[in-house]
């Protein structure tokens, strides 16, 4: 039997980072995973691809729309959607091979199969060849991602009623989409195929989109986007779904209960966010068990009941985010070596990748009040950016939120163009525990969108100039 410092379940982007670092600290690492394409849900059908839909019918928006104030003349602009497909498709690949690479050159040791625990050392992989084999690990990490949440009353066939997956693949425009939820990926999705003529329709059982980020940030996102054409039911539930000739009859009722409606759509996305995914891992070998949620438990240092069994990302819950789940494989590894890292969950960025895109991290304003604190809040639109006027891409703000005792940075919102880059200012003032007012000293290069940061960050400390 094959044995090995560290055995890595997953190979998503907390999973392969971990097993890369891992090797370049002197462990013997293997990593399974089995999808036979490594990078997990984010390269393979999450982040990647939907940006790579997102930058592509965002051209094709812009053509259509903006291109004769520029001065340019685009007639009959049409979009080929095989194309489009096959052009993300190439983008993934690209991605997944390199992954592929640089576990070559790290001496990571793949495996490509599903795993499951025989004992809490040992694990038994199914190959995707029909191999079945037992590898040893002194340690091992969890890091098996996350799936989309299912309704009750809404069966996904990934034909007429898909997840995200389905949505990504779509070999024609649908003349009608119906998104189940009005979190990131319900409406980035939604912006990909209403941009490209589909009547989106976004049911919202909660009373706005984009629960838990900035209020007035939520407002504006969602009055932008129906300028673009999509509609919005808000605080509206459904409880329903039935097939038709011309699609899915959806049927809808208010939050608070009352007469129900019918909504009836060619095509229908489920995106009600995701849930841990730890099938067929035999948890119950080891005595590892999870929460009502399905979430693993960990303390500080990523390890779970069993002291050398490590879970890290989406299968331990927080913010299911790819960038997250990174840094807390980078502390985990570190810290089976004993090498003492940290992770900042209070300057963890946060993105949606609609146009305008909205960034985020830390406090909102109203969280900031609700916990009492005394804060300073610096606003600077888009409208009196320079670059943002050049490009004529001026809607949005940017808004900065500091602790008016002592100036430290503690929040920072964006809604405009590019605003995905420029949280990353914020971001690093903030794991460095600084003030707005480092940013409103900095010097920023003219004309650019970072100016926008600076007046925010002025504004918050005193006044802008530009406004």
């Amino acid at each position: 039997m094959e044995k090995f410092d560290l055995i890595v379940i997953g190979a998503g982007p907390g999973g392969y980072v971990a097993a890369i670092k891992a090797t370049q600290l002197g462990m013997k690492t293997a990593c399974v995973d089995s999808r036979g394409r490594l990078g997990g849900t984010c390269l393979n059908i999450g982040c990647i691809p939907s940006k790579a839909l997102l930058q592509d019918t965002h051209l094709f928006h812009q053509l259509q729309h903006d291109s004769q104030k520029r001065g340019i003349k685009a007639r009959d602009i049409q979009m080929d959607v095989k194309q489009l497909m096959k052009h993300k498709t190439e983008i993934v690949k690209g991605l997944t091979d390199g992954i592929d690479l640089l576990f070559k050159k790290n001496k990571v040791v793949r495996i490509d199969g599903k795993a499951s625990f025989k004992d809490a050392h040992i694990v038994n992989i199914e190959t995707n060849e029909g191999e079945v084999k037992e590898i040893y690990g002194e340690n091992i990490m969890l890091a098996t991602g996350s799936q989309p949440s299912c309704l009750p009353h809404v069966e996904v066939d990934e034909k007429n009623i898909v997840s995200s997956t389905g949505a990504l693949n779509f070999e024609d425009v649908p003349e009608s989409l119906v998104v189940i939820g009005g979190g990131v990926i319900g409406l980035e999705l939604g912006s990909v195929w209403a941009r490209l003529g589909a009547k989106v329709t976004v049911v919202e059982y909660l009373d706005g989109i984009l629960a838990g980020q900035d209020d007035e940030i939520r407002k504006s996102v969602q009055k932008s986007l129906e300028k673009q054409g999509i509609s919005f039911k808000l605080s509206t539930k459904v409880i329903g779904a039935s097939s038709i000739p011309k699609g899915v009859e959806l049927t809808l009722e208010s939050a608070q209960g009352g007469e129900s409606e019918n909504l009836i759509a060619q095509k229908i996305l489920v995106a009600t966010g995701r849930k841990p995914y730890t099938e067929g891992l035999a948890l119950e070998k080891v005595n590892l068990a999870t929460d009502a949620q399905g979430f693993i438990s960990v303390d500080n240092h990523f390890r779970t009941s069993v002291s050398h069994i490590y879970a890290i990302g989406d299968v331990i819950g927080g913010s299911m985010l790819a960038h997250k789940a990174e840094e807390e494989a980078l502390v985990a590894v570190h810290q089976m070596k004993g090498i003492n890292t940290h992770i900042n969950y209070a300057a963890i960025p946060s993105v949606v990748y609609t146009w305008p895109e909205v960034a985020s991290v830390g406090f909102t304003a109203e969280e900031a009040n609700e916990a009492g604190l005394d804060i300073s809040v610096g606003k600077f639109p888009f409208m009196a950016n320079s670059r943002a006027r050049a490009i004529d891409d001026t809607e949005g703000f940017v808004k900065i939120i500091s602790h008016k005792k002592t100036g430290r940075l503690i929040g920072c919102h964006i809604f405009g163009a590019n605003a995905g880059d420029l949280i990353q200012e914020a971001v690093l003032i903030m794991e460095k525990g600084g003030k707005a007012e480092d940013i409103a000293h900095a010097c920023h290069s003219h004309p650019s969108l970072g100016e926008a940061m600076k007046e925010a960050a002025m504004a918050a400390i005193d006044r802008p100039i530009h406004i």
